[in-house]
């Protein structure tokens, strides 16, 4: 089984299902009512897209266009306070609509007190504006797809700052999200951690080279038996996938439209791997608060990639708290891991919500 199979795979198929939060769907669906769902929320959805009948997209530096964005603001906002801010990225085959399904989750939190107030920012991270298998996966990467990355950190986060009452200090922002967007928060919350002091990966695919010491990405995770994995092989089967299987999505689909297919296309991997950048962006102790939520039957073996980065940030004295729950790489896994998420995001943000 090639590295592909077990990483790569969480970008084509182990983006958050249609409610956002963890699972195998390829998007679509009848498009959400945002002035229905906003009557139903305590908080209230901003609009920033060209989903409901008006073109109200921001405008990217970064990647020349304009993209979509929501905005949730929280049960009473008020521009006179300030309040933490949450990025909140999607999983591939997905754009930025998969989070006004899980805003309500969010909303009900801050209405019973379980989580503090703050703002949360869901832009589109597709590549063409479309949600499907077979579109590019951008991975919230600097590429020769675009400049997802500033566009991320400069543009969206510029966006959330410019228009809204945000807190200063980097301990009360969190780049979060679900599968690929777990990837992207990890990625880019070490990179940035001048501006960024937590990060949170739910179903997280963050150690994209995971191999046992006999070169397995199937098996659970053993400290006495890791290693590396560094074969491509371009032609190989990632995927079969539609009825009998007559779609096959092959490992240069997911792999040359952001990373090339020169010879050094494991390095250039490697170079963004979360699990090895802790070490080469030199990450220290208490520079990030770190959460990673698995399930223990995850098809993709996301359970080892979350359990090896956590035992290499370890090693490096950095803190990381892992939550497991049953099942597989699903909406349900989502949904049941949103508590663990919850009781550990509330402190870290409470003590910059208190001084609103």
């Amino acid at each position: 089984m090639t590295w592909t199979r077990a990483a790569i795979l969480c970008f084509i198929l182990a983006a958050p299902s249609a409610q956002g939060f963890g699972g195998l769907c390829t998007g679509g669906g009848r498009p959400v009512d945002l002035a229905r769902l906003n009557l139903q929320l305590a908080g209230k959805v901003h609009d920033y897209t060209g989903n409901h009948g008006e073109d109200l997209r921001i405008y990217s530096a970064a990647l020349g266009q304009k993209r979509d964005v929501y905005v949730y603001v929280p049960p009473g906002y008020d521009p006179a306070k300030r309040y933490p801010l949450m990025i909140w990225l999607h999983g591939l085959a997905q754009d930025e609509t998969s989070f006004l399904k899980i805003a309500p989750l969010f909303d009900q939190a801050m209405v019973a007190g379980t989580l503090p107030k703050f703002v949360i920012i869901a832009p589109d991270g597709t590549v063409n504006g479309k949600a499907g298998l077979r579109e590019p996966p951008a991975l919230y990467l600097n590429s020769r797809l675009g400049r997802y990355e500033d566009y991320i950190v400069y543009d969206v986060w510029n966006h959330a700052v410019t228009n809204y009452s945000i807190r200063p200090e980097r301990g009360a922002h969190v780049l979060a999200g679900a599968s690929m967007g777990a990837f992207g928060a990890y990625n880019l919350g070490i990179k940035h951690r001048d501006e960024f002091g937590v990060v949170a990966g739910v179903l997280p695919p963050i150690n994209l080279r995971y191999a046992d010491c006999r070169g397995r990405t199937d098996t659970d995770f053993n400290p006495s038996c890791t290693g590396w994995l560094t074969e491509y092989r371009p032609n190989a089967p990632v995927a079969r996938l539609g009825p009998f299987g007559i779609i096959t999505i092959r490992e240069r689909d997911v792999v040359e439209p952001v990373f090339g297919d020169s010879p050094d296309v494991i390095a250039r991997i490697a170079a963004e791997n979360p699990a090895e950048m802790i070490a080469t962006y030199d990450v220290k102790p208490g520079e990030l608060a770190l959460f990673a939520g698995y399930s223990d039957r995850d098809e993709f073996n996301f359970d080892a990639h979350a359990l090896s980065f956590a035992y290499l940030a370890r090693a490096r004295g950095l803190d990381v708290q892992v939550a497991c729950v049953p099942g597989k790489h699903d909406e349900q896994s989502g949904v049941r891991l949103f508590p663990a998420f919850v009781e550990w995001l509330n402190p870290r943000l409470t003590a910059y919500a208190l001084k609103e």
